[in-house]
């Protein structure tokens, strides 16, 4: 997961309240197996409207997304966050978040940002005065502005720090690999153990023995 710092970027007002995931990213999506390539997916039934927001020009590339409130609420799917971040964002801040939406977005590297409903407001004010401006957003300082309209906003300090240094579940694991490690070393041998992973091709797997059997070679 990359760290999170500095954001500039187009940011885009979505003037639209309780956003849930299904609208986000709809259920026929879930049935792809892989992490990445959700962008096309993204508020897929509203883009085809023509004068939906993300189909102007003058939007394109965003990188920093103003919500209404309740946004991401409903199922939980990391979907949501996967097709927002595929589809270029990386910051998305309103007033009201889904809690699931919040969490899911915190491991996988999107930074959600809470502010005041008026806030909200001003900012989509500005940004629709000169579309295709620029967002600036400091997580360091907790601070997004656009032009001259500039707020604090709210982020736990546990999902700040875990974005500032790029974090996932995985990575927050391997910082006690020594540990596990030397933990690991000290199991009785009649205890449950994960083997290293072998070659599927090798013999005694399923792979190997096929081969062997069907007289084909291991390269």
């Amino acid at each position: 997961m990359e760290k999170i710092n500095n954001i500039t970027g187009p940011a885009v007002p979505l003037r639209r309240s309780n956003v849930d995931t299904d609208q986000i990213i709809p259920a026929v999506f879930l049935k792809r197996v892989t992490k990445t390539g959700f962008d096309d997916a993204l508020f897929y039934h509203w883009r085809q409207d023509p004068d939906f927001i993300l189909n102007q020009p003058e939007y394109a590339n965003p990188k920093v997304l103003i919500a209404g409130p309740d946004f991401g609420t409903g199922s939980s799917r990391e979907h949501a966050v996967w097709a927002l971040r595929d589809f270029g964002f990386r910051a998305v801040f309103g007033s009201r978040f889904g809690e699931i939406f919040r969490g899911n977005s915190a491991k996988q590297g999107l930074l959600v940002g809470v502010l005041k409903e008026e806030e909200v407001e001003q900012l989509w004010n500005a940004i629709e005065a000169n579309p295709g401006t620029d967002a600036q957003v400091s997580l360091e300082n907790q601070t997004v502005s656009v032009g001259e309209v500039s707020f604090a906003f709210e982020i736990d300090e546990y999902t700040r720090w875990r974005l500032m240094e790029g974090l996932d579940d995985i990575a927050l694991t391997l910082r006690d690999e020594d540990a596990i490690t030397a933990f690991e070393k000290t199991r009785p041998s009649w205890m449950p153990k994960t083997l290293p992973a072998l070659d599927d091709t090798e013999p005694g797997t399923l792979a190997g023995d096929l081969i062997e059997l069907s007289g084909g070679t291991r390269e």
